[in-house]
């Protein structure tokens, strides 16, 4: 499943995190020994607490409501999935534990929770994000947009997909049967790269963090400059004759 491409410059954990719970429409909670899945419920505070709308009368309010404050009761699921048909679509999950208390001055509300630890995994492995860098920490800016620009750069431009492995490692195309774009942040792009029975990503880097869609066009259109101007992918042209054949 490894790549041999280098990993370029990316989003740090706290970031990627946050990315993810921004972005997430569902999360599973489990509090008090059960497990429950809530579907778009949730919204996430400035400071990186959770606000989880739950019916007033269900079991999590009320191991919430008798609980010990502030130890941790209760921990939450998150998983980011790939938005384009690719094996292995879950990118990350996040796994946060902490509390749960009523928001002050509001009956029947939602519930506030707040992490005491989060945990980020992706497919390098597992890291244990600081809760201060978590708490200060943003989703990337093209986080809310990302699902639909790579849905479109799948369905509408193979063939710049496709030009893009010309920066890519010959080593890292050998069998490859399709290239489909992973994943793309305000750093660069990652490439799933995938064979008969593995696959690997590569990260392809922009030459200045993109802010917003915009910039994004621009590093985008950068890159692809950069791609014409190297050799054709030939483990891939080769690979691909093959299986015409």
């Amino acid at each position: 499943m490894g790549d041999t491409q280098d990993w370029a410059a990316g989003p740090g954990a706290a970031e990627r995190a946050r990315s993810v719970l921004a972005t997430a429409w569902s999360c599973a909670v489990t509090a008090d020994g059960a497990r429950e899945e809530y579907v778009g419920a949730h919204t996430v505070t400035e400071d990186g607490g959770l606000l989880l709308d739950v019916p007033e009368d269900g079991a999590l309010v009320a191991a919430a409501l008798c609980a010990p404050r502030q130890e941790p009761s209760a921990v939450l699921e998150f998983a980011d999935a790939a938005p384009v048909p690719v094996r292995d679509r879950i990118r990350a999950r996040v796994w946060l534990a902490g509390w749960f208390a009523p928001v002050a001055g509001v009956a029947g509300g939602p519930l506030l929770f707040r992490p005491t630890r989060v945990v980020l995994r992706r497919p390098s492995g597992a890291v244990l994000v600081d809760l201060a860098e978590f708490a200060a920490a943003r989703p990337d800016p093209l986080a809310a947009a990302e699902a639909r620009l790579l849905t479109h750069l799948a369905d509408a431009h193979p063939d710049a997909v496709e030009r893009l492995t010309r920066l890519v490692r010959p080593e890292s195309l050998h069998a490859a049967t399709r290239v489909m774009p992973l994943a793309v942040d305000r750093h660069g792009i990652t490439l799933r790269i995938e064979r008969a029975r593995a696959h690997g990503d590569v990260r392809l880097a922009f030459h200045a963090p993109a802010d917003d869609v915009a910039q994004l066009t621009e590093r985008m259109h950068a890159l692809l400059a950069q791609a014409s101007a190297a050799g054709c992918p030939r483990a891939l042209q080769r690979q691909r004759a093959d299986g015409d054949g």
